[in-house]
């Protein structure tokens, strides 16, 4: 399949993508755009940015800033105040938060109790914990995992978007980023599903730390140069940006229970497609993908404009992209 071939297949069967970047041997090899989109414009990657927050994570604990994944989280949280009766809190660790194995109390996502609060990262610690303890269900979440980015900030000193900004974005040669607060829930809610062009930003509390779950704004560019620089094992241009400690573990496979979620296995944010050939990639809702094969050496990013529950985007890579690298 030629490149104008491809191009139409997407524009037919695959409207919402925005733009496409491919790459084998450290090469681009494939890259176009649709839907009026630049070649350097952003889209609101939906939940990629949640394996973002585990490379800073990686990084901050790399530079010593934060010990260990085994640290408990109220460790960084000591003017928190524990609610009565409440008691698994205090054994849950950063670990539990990178697998999606932490309890809440609370089913699905609390939306408008965590974003209509002046602490984000406190209304979370709110929902954390509950009477069944540490069962080690997998249990998928997006707003609560803000407690990531209190914790960032109480261990750096630093807003989630400087960090990244100076660990991380910088030195792969991502554009500045800038924080951006919505100011009623309605520009909220038009951030989330705004099918335009986005800018460089990370949407971020009202202490404008940035939302680990969501809200970071990526070209496919800037989605590949992370990809590359995990498929490198954390070396960008002859420099160490991040472990390779790190990226072992944050995609080492651990089992999804149920058939909810196409029978993928989890890594520390990271979707872990194929566990024999080490295949794995950051998923957000409607179909934001970096997918990266290292048997290959193959990195594929794609960027899409806002439209729910798309899932076949993994199977299309596979299919259609990389077989054609």
């Amino acid at each position: 399949m030629n490149k104008q071939e491809l191009h139409d297949l997407i524009t037919n069967s695959q409207p919402n993508i925005c733009q496409i970047v491919a790459q084998k041997n450290n090469e681009t090899v494939y890259s176009d755009t649709w839907n009026g989109y630049k070649k350097d414009d952003c889209v609101h990657v939906m939940s990629v940015t949640k394996s973002v927050m585990s490379m800073l994570i990686g990084i901050a604990i790399d530079k010593g800033q934060i010990k260990s994944v085994d640290d408990k989280v109220l460790d960084y949280f000591p003017d928190y105040k524990v609610k009565r009766g409440e008691k698994t809190i205090y054994e849950i660790t950063i670990e539990h938060l990178l697998t999606m194995r932490a309890p809440y109390k609370c089913k699905g996502d609390p939306w408008t109790k965590v974003c209509s609060s002046e602490d984000w990262s406190f209304a979370s610690l709110d929902f954390l914990g509950g009477k069944k303890g540490l069962t080690g269900e997998f249990n998928y979440q997006t707003v609560c995992l803000h407690i990531l980015s209190g914790i960032l900030f109480r261990a750096t000193n630093m807003r989630t978007v400087d960090y990244a900004n100076e660990n991380l974005f910088g030195p792969l040669g991502i554009k500045r980023h800038e924080i951006f607060v919505a100011k009623s829930a309605e520009e909220h809610r038009e951030f989330t599903i705004s099918k335009l062009p986005k800018k460089n930003v990370w949407f971020s509390d009202r202490q404008e730390l940035g939302t680990p779950g969501y809200g970071l704004c990526f070209s496919a560019e800037d989605m590949a140069k992370i990809g590359a620089l995990c498929l490198n094992n954390g070396l960008h241009g002859g420099r160490r940006i991040i472990s390779q400690d790190w990226i072992e573990k944050m995609t080492r496979a651990r089992t999804v229970e149920g058939k909810k979620f196409r029978g993928m296995d989890y890594g520390y944010l990271w979707w872990i497609i194929d566990r024999r050939k080490n295949i794995y990639a950051a998923i957000g809702n409607s179909g934001n993908v970096i997918y990266i094969n290292p048997e290959k050496n193959i990195v594929v990013a794609v960027a899409s404009y806002f439209k729910p529950t798309v899932f076949d985007r993994v199977d299309f890579i596979q299919n259609y992209i990389e077989e054609n690298l």
